[in-house]
């Protein structure tokens, strides 16, 4: 006998998204994009972006690692191709503020046919500091792309960190 109620009838589970035809085409259109900008005659196109899964991933943001010490906060930044010059480093009130611009031009020439390439692109990072620090104490070094500053606490702040030991009973 036939049941004519819908919430009767077998249920068949779901695709699995991997099995879905439109899925299929796009994992093939997604190698075909790596593989045609793998190709030596677009190796210049490489220096756009990390092709992870995106395609010419232009974003300036640089990479930050901030570490927190008893007495200071340590911050490096990506910052490669540039110079100290470029780079705007600003402390206000409990904000980090890092900024640049960077400029490139590349330039050839060979057998009959000339190439220029510029580059230009600026970026501003804001990081929250977890402590107030002593702006005027702070010590920034650039060297081999990597801005490297040491912001010390204040000294309320050493003074009110304080550390407690825990016990096994």
């Amino acid at each position: 006998m036939f049941h004519l109620n819908p919430w009767h009838q077998k249920r068949v589970p779901a695709r699995v998204e991997e099995d879905h035809p439109v899925y299929a085409l796009q994992k093939e259109m997604n190698k075909v994009f790596e593989n045609f900008l793998r190709h030596p005659a677009f190796s210049d196109f490489a220096d756009l972006g990390a092709m992870n899964n995106e395609f010419f991933s232009t974003e300036l943001a640089p990479r930050i690692d901030m570490v927190e010490t008893e007495k200071e906060v340590v911050v490096k930044v990506e910052l490669p191709g540039m110079n100290e010059k470029d780079i705007n480093v600003t402390i206000n009130h409990d904000i980090l503020t890092i900024s640049g611009e960077k400029k490139q031009e590349k330039e050839q020439t060979e057998k009959g046919w000339y190439r220029m390439e510029r580059q230009y692109g600026s970026f501003c990072r804001n990081v929250a500091l977890p402590y107030e620090v002593e702006s005027d104490k702070v010590d920034a070094v650039y060297k081999d792309g990597i801005l490297s500053l040491k912001l010390p606490k204040s000294a309320v702040q050493q003074k009110a960190a304080k550390r407690i030991d825990v016990k096994t009973v």
